[in-house]
Order: C-alpha cells, then structure tokens, then sequence
C-alpha cells in the first residue's frame, strides 16, 4: 500500500539544529508532494509559529492542512477552515494556573494569536518560546483572563530539572483530566484531553478518505509518540526519545543528518 499522507513533526524532525530544512530534505518532500502525497506539518507551535515554513514549502493550495498545538486544531493552510478544535476554559485555565503555584513552576497560555502569562517573573523559556513561534506575549493576572479568550494550550515551563521533579507530583485531578506530554526538556504542556497529534492525524486522514495504513507519521519527542503509533508507517528520528523509538515501525537516521529524507526515499518514492 503506498503513502498518501506524511505528518511531519518540525523541531527535532523536520528541522536540522541550526532550525532549517536542509536541501536533502526539501527534495524529497517536494518529490513525494509530485507523486500525489500530502505533506502535513504536525506541531505544538500555532499557526504563527509554521507561517515561514509553509511558505516555504509551499503549502499554501486549497488542499493543505496543518496540525497546531499538538493535535488541539486542524485546519486548512490557505483560508484557516477548521476541521477540528479542542480548546480550554477558563475554568481550566484557572485550575492549571492554580496547580503550576503550587508545584512552583512558571506557565503561560495560548490563543490563536496571543500568549498570556500571569507570573511577574516572566520565564526566560517563555520569552523563547514567543520568539519562537512569532507571537506577542501579555502579562495578564488571572482576574484578566476572561471567559471570551479561546485558550487553546497551556504550557507548564522551566528548567528540566525542574519540571523532572514536579511531573511525578502532578495530581491526579490533572492527568486524568487533561493530555499532559512533555514537547521538549523544558515545556510540559496541558491540552484538552481529546487533543494529541494521533488523534489529529486520524481525523484529517479520514476527512480526506485516506486509510490509516496510508499513513506515515515523523517525529522524534513525546508528543509525536501518538501519531507515531497511529501511522501505517511510524518513524523515530534517530535523536528520537526512547519511547518514540520503541513504537516506531522504522528508525531513520538523526534530524541533523537528513532523517526525514531518508525514510521518504526509502519508503515512499521508492513504492510509489
């Protein structure tokens, strides 16, 4: 059965350490795009954080998706449609800031075009993060966070000795509630429970009439590992975490060593 869909993870995947796609890579995307196959970004950022790479990939057609916040929003590229959404309120917002007080670590949130943050000593992972995904960033106390803002995520972030050290005191009232993954050493972040980039993955596979065995899912961090486990083929970047490994179907070679065109060569233009 041949490919029809590829979700690509961006950092630590789709892009080398220097945050770039390498030559090698942007070929064999392209190569695959040519023989009919969707390339979909799949990603914690937000849609401000893929602008520059969509752009430059490409994929702005009225047939390109995009998988944000880790699975919370699946839309089209080109007019923003939605496909689907699992956002939070504020009472949620008002439990997770609670609970981030009481374990001492910092939080911020995000809508669709703002980032809020309630704690005084704004997080230097905070402020990278904003940089990162070309977003504004307001100090907000939780009194000002209304009940009209459309929260979309909620990341707990801070050194990763830190966060190491309060994830096994997180409460039950929160994991069982919510989707609590790690997307890199110094980010935990909180989404709806129904949001992950598995379940994201299958809900666009099945808007578009493509089989579950169709698709192939590149990622390398623990919020990958449930689109990894979904795809037909699942692929673990070589600097992938242990987890991700292990649920792969394929390794393939590191982020900095074209990883991602490796496994496409290999398993897509070469079967289709």
């Amino acid at each position: 059965m041949s490919i029809k869909l590829i979700a690509i993870d961006i950092d630590g995947t789709l892009l080398n350490n220097d945050r770039k796609i390498t030559p090698a890579v942007y070929k064999a995307l392209k190569d695959a795009e040519k023989q009919g196959v969707r390339i979909v970004l799949c990603t914690g950022r937000p849609l401000t954080g893929v602008q520059d790479l969509l752009k430059e990939l490409d994929l702005f057609t009225d047939n390109d998706f995009v998988i944000t916040y880790n699975g919370s929003l699946v839309q089209k590229t080109k007019n923003q449609e939605i496909i689907s959404e699992f956002g939070l309120s504020q009472d949620d917002y008002l439990f997770v800031e609670m609970t981030a007080r009481k374990l001492g670590v910092h939080l911020h949130v995000e809508t669709e075009d703002t980032m809020y943050t309630a704690n005084r000593d704004i997080s230097p992972y905070t402020i990278y993060e904003a940089f990162l995904v070309n977003m504004p960033l307001k100090y907000r106390t939780p009194e000002e966070m209304t009940a009209d803002l459309n929260i979309i995520k909620m990341m707990m972030i801070d050194d990763p000795e830190i966060l190491d050290q309060i994830i096994p005191q997180l409460p039950s009232s929160l994991t069982d509630n919510y989707n609590v993954v790690k997307s890199a050493p110094y980010f935990l972040e909180v989404l709806n429970k129904q949001a992950h980039k598995g379940a994201a993955v299958k809900k666009l596979a099945e808007h578009l009439g493509i089989k579950q065995e169709e698709v192939m899912a590149i990622g390398d961090n623990e919020n990958d590992l449930t689109m990894v486990e979904y795809a037909g083929i699942g692929v673990a970047m070589a600097n992938a975490t242990e987890n991700v490994k292990n649920a792969a179907d394929v390794l393939t070679a590191s982020n900095e060593e074209d990883g991602v065109a490796e496994v496409i060569n290999k398993y897509v233009l070469a079967n289709n």
